[in-house]
């Protein structure tokens, strides 16, 4: 059973501490994502969903508790150390696309490769893939401005799987789009999953979550309830 965990929190604690406020984003968390699941994470603003995405995603790490990662312990992991494990296996999709404005639509997919040091040919070959796949070939000489907002999430969804990673985790992907683009984004999001790669997003959306297998909801930095929607395998 072990296995086939990807993720795995026990006791997740995770502390803002300023000069004069101490806030507690996370209170306990117990969670455990198999391999190929898609998990929906809800919760009203401040419930710390945000917060316990980025320590999943290896931007942060907590302040207590266990979090194993592909069977690796990682909560004491460095900086250095979060940053090989993060590139080679997951990828970010954010709310507010995270495109860099200066590059084309073909040079902000061939980011995460250059990172991961593949050679040119590779990179091209796999930028072409992935873009054929995301419908955006025709465009890959634009710049993100040129772009709607649909065809833009389009963009970094392609850009978080040119490198294959085995988990996706997108923070509110459809936030910024109108109600056709966001499902058009979640459809793509859903046909990832269905290949195998395992998806965590946060939303407010029911509609969005309702894409998911699971549900959880976080209220307080607790998971208070749990959904599970489709057989998990």
């Amino acid at each position: 059973m072990e296995n086939n965990l990807m993720i795995k929190t026990e006791g997740l604690i995770k502390v803002f501490r300023t000069d004069e406020v101490e806030t507690t984003a996370l209170n306990n968390v117990d969670l455990e994502v198999k391999n190929g699941e898609f998990l929906a994470i809800m919760g009203p603003s401040g419930c710390g969903k945000s917060t316990l995405l980025n320590i999943l995603g290896l931007l942060d790490n907590p302040t207590g508790g266990k979090y194993s990662f592909a069977g690796h312990e990682v909560s004491g992991y460095s900086e250095r150390q979060r940053a090989r494990l993060r590139k080679e296996n997951i990828g970010f999709v954010f709310q507010n696309f995270n495109l860099i404005d200066e590059l084309t639509v073909f040079e902000n997919i061939e980011l995460p490769l250059i990172y991961l040091g593949l050679p040119s040919s590779k990179r091209k070959e796999h930028v072409e893939q992935v873009m054929e796949k995301m419908q955006i070939a025709h465009r890959k000489k634009h710049f993100p401005l040129q772009l709607s907002g649909g065809q833009q999430q389009r963009v970094a969804v392609a850009r978080a799987v040119v490198a294959n990673p085995k988990l996706i985790l997108a923070d509110e992907p459809t936030g910024n789009l109108d109600s056709a683009h966001g499902e058009e984004v979640m459809n793509l999001i859903e046909k990832l999953n269905q290949a195998g790669t395992t998806v965590i997003i946060v939303t407010h959306s029911q509609r969005d979550a309702e894409y998911a297998g699971r549900i959880v909801q976080l209220f307080d930095g607790q998971i208070v309830t749990e959904n599970i929607k489709k057989s998990i395998l």
